[in-house]
């Protein structure tokens, strides 16, 4: 997880930010299906 993201994601939990929770999430999901699409199937944890 890039580390802008995860700062991001902490201060959202810390104002207890519902819709930046929610938002950051899906960015995370949308983050993490996108790179491993592009990178080889041999090894998930790439």
């Amino acid at each position: 997880m890039p580390n802008w993201l995860s700062n991001q994601i902490m201060r959202a939990f810390n104002k207890r930010d519902r819709r930046q929770i929610r938002l950051l999430n899906d960015c995370w999901f949308f983050y993490y299906s996108r790179r491993n699409s592009h990178t080889d199937n041999t090894n998930p944890m790439q």
